[in-house]
């Protein structure tokens, strides 16, 4: 008898619902909205995209970071409509999909979140992205009896044998500009890469700060010009975890920190070997263990 594959082990998301995960806040503007609105809801309510809607609430479109982005990029007036840049027609799902499903769904369309409707009706109740299901992963990790979170004494079982480990799920190649360079290069990079931040080196090469689309939307937002330097508005210290470190304490790390990634150090914080993110981290579609079943533990979904 051949052992069993990883792949035919229930994950946690097996017997899970949209409605268990979903944040339930549809950020919306208007479809005549200027993009300052659309950058400041951004970034007020931590959002990777913004619905765009018709007067009657119709779902019209989305305009993402990476949509504002393009039009800081071509110098766009921030008081133009947001019909001008928006993508349509929006992807969906509803509140009683399985999240498995969900999950497919984004990965098959390369999106990084879905806007969720309700049982009947056809106004968006809330929205599905990543950090959602990884939030939902990590509260089974924290309750699991098992957990290197709630038990990491003398006794805790650290030996686990299936304990997922950063190096395994990290994305093993890290792109870097230089701090003088603009944020015009930037962005070039980021759009070219289809990433959502970037290292930024010093004249040393060593690493100096982050840049990420969240910081061109507030400078897009302030009207800073593009051929500002990438230094004026990066990030720093640039957060960082161990290549060896188990996954569930980086994922407690991006939470607790509210940030979407971790660059991935080797021996020392200044040697970055590669970048994980909560996407990552949802694409495993488990917690911190390849073993773990949804049978396993329960969790309150309504808390």
């Amino acid at each position: 008898m051949f052992p069993m594959q990883a792949t035919d082990r229930k994950n946690v998301l097996s017997h899970l619902k949209v409605r268990e995960a979903m944040r339930k806040l549809a950020v919306h503007v208007p479809r005549g909205a200027p993009l300052e609105r659309a950058a400041r809801f951004t970034i007020k309510y931590k959002v990777n995209a913004i619905l765009v809607t018709s007067e009657n609430l119709e779902p019209l479109g989305v305009v993402s970071k990476t949509d504002l982005m393009g039009a800081y990029y071509a110098e766009l007036p921030i008081e133009t409509p947001v019909e001008a840049i928006m993508i349509g027609p929006p992807l969906f799902c509803r509140v009683d999909d399985s999240l498995e499903s969900a999950l497919e769904s984004m990965r098959t369309n390369r999106i990084h979140r879905l806007f969720v409707l309700g049982d009947e009706s056809d106004q968006a109740v809330g929205v599905l992205a990543y950090p959602d299901i990884v939030g939902l992963l990590y509260r089974y990790c924290h309750q699991c009896e098992r957990s290197i979170i709630r038990s990491r004494g003398p006794d805790s079982d650290l030996s686990f044998a299936d304990r997922f480990r950063v190096s395994e799920v990290m994305t093993p190649s890290v792109h870097a500009q230089r701090e003088n360079e603009t944020l015009l290069e930037v962005m070039e990079s980021l759009s070219a890469h289809r990433l959502g931040a970037v290292l930024i080196k010093g004249g040393n090469d060593l690493p100096v700060g982050v840049l990420s689309k969240t910081d061109l939307i507030m400078a897009y937002k302030h009207a800073i010009p593009t051929s500002a330097e990438a230094r004026t508005i990066m990030r720093s210290p640039v957060m960082t975890c161990d290549h060896d470190d188990p996954l569930v304490l980086a994922i407690q790390k991006m939470i607790f920190s509210d940030i979407y990634r971790l660059f991935v150090h080797r021996n020392h914080p200044e040697n970055i070997v590669g970048v994980i993110s909560l996407t990552d981290a949802a694409r495993i579609r488990s917690g911190s263990c390849r073993a773990c079943m949804s049978s396993r533990i329960l969790i309150d979904t309504e808390s």
